[in-house]
């Protein structure tokens, strides 16, 4: 990237096949490798559908993959036991599910997050959903994801200690911060959309 980033110059799409690659090397270098593969892309996208309607979005800058926000449709996901159905404020049969949002470090400020994220929730009030829910990394550097999700209208439902500790035994993850296997915690949040 530039010193000086042409914000003008930055375009949003919906994620197709084309953005893979990128995709999962921009997911694994900000993530921690083994976080995206190819394979679980490809599921992941495939979540994303509803009535032919996609709801994940990708930015790209200078024809490259700078951004990501993978969302699976309220059709297309199981809650499972980091989700707490008991205390949303919606039906939990109306809820997306915003499943990763990542910007590379060098685009971090210019909106890309936020413009990703409105993308999505206009996608999937499209498709019918009425909240989107996240589990939101608690342990990312200045506790960016959850200030991020928090300033786009996200409320905190339940936090969840050691919410990726499974993936990093058994699925290959590996945590950017914790030296071993994943003790990190997550923060289980919801988005109403109005």
């Amino acid at each position: 990237m530039t010193a000086k980033i042409d914000k003008a110059a930055i375009t949003y799409t919906e994620l197709d096949t084309s953005h893979f690659a990128g995709v999962v090397e921009l997911g694994n270098a900000v993530q921690g490798d083994g976080y995206l593969s190819m394979g679980s892309l490809a599921e992941m996208h495939r979540r994303s559908f509803h009535n032919d309607i996609n709801a994940s979005w990708v930015a790209l800058y200078q024809n490259k993959v700078v951004g990501f926000r993978l969302t699976w449709a309220h059709s297309q996901w199981q809650q499972d036991k980091w989700c707490s159905p008991e205390l949303w404020p919606v039906n939990s049969d109306r809820v997306c599910y915003f499943k990763c949002n990542t910007v590379d470090p060098a685009m971090q400020g210019c909106g890309i997050g936020s413009k990703m994220l409105t993308l999505s929730v206009n996608s999937a009030k499209q498709q019918g959903a009425e909240a989107g829910l996240a589990h939101i990394w608690l342990n990312s550097p200045g506790n960016s994801a959850y200030r991020y999700f928090s300033k786009n209208g996200g409320k905190l439902i339940k936090k969840h200690p050691r919410k990726w500790h499974y993936e990093s035994v058994h699925e290959g993850y590996n945590c950017p911060v914790c030296p071993q296997y994943c003790e990190c915690e997550g923060a289980e949040m919801m988005l109403v959309f109005s």
